[in-house]
């Protein structure tokens, strides 16, 4: 059986109650309940976490490594300065696939850098919580070698990439 992570961070964990004219009335225990049934529908085992801190996230992916296929994560503001958890991202053996609910592009300016681009097999944004079911549906596409992989010798980017 398939097995990935949807990891959330910072102020996710208000969803439903925090801003909701940007992000919508979703609560997050919505949102992981979806993607969790969704999961048991097409065999793969959906786990979820939630955590302010960067350190706590990194510390998911790092006890994911030979333990989940793949992950995806809405890194909330850390998308924009999260330089540990790029590099961790950077090193993992296992893909990741980064959602916003927003459309970051249409948004503040400093939110279009998004420091983990270049490490993640994707992205997806301004979809809202549909974002997350279409990056785990990329991401098992990825999985089962549908996905075209970045090009080079190890499959690897200049910026990281996952293979």
């Amino acid at each position: 059986m398939t097995r990935v992570a949807v990891v959330h961070g910072p102020n996710l964990g208000r969803l439903g109650q925090r801003e909701p004219a940007v992000y919508g009335a979703v609560t997050l225990d919505e949102v992981n309940q979806a993607l969790i049934s969704w999961g048991q529908a097409h065999d793969i085992t959906v786990e979820a976490h939630q955590s302010n801190l960067e350190g706590s996230l990194i510390d998911v992916f790092e006890a994911g490594v030979g333990r989940l296929d793949g992950a995806v994560i809405n890194p909330g503001a850390l998308a924009h300065y999260g330089l540990a958890l790029r590099d961790c991202i950077a090193a993992l053996p296992y893909p990741v696939v980064e959602v916003h609910l927003t459309n970051v592009f249409q948004r503040e300016r400093f939110r279009r850098r998004l420091v983990l681009a270049p490490v993640v097999a994707g992205q997806i944004t301004g979809m809202g919580p549909l974002g997350y079911r279409l990056a785990l549906e990329a991401l098992l596409e990825r999985l089962q070698g549908g996905w075209p992989r970045p090009s080079g010798e190890n499959g690897q980017t200049e910026g990281g990439g996952r293979p």
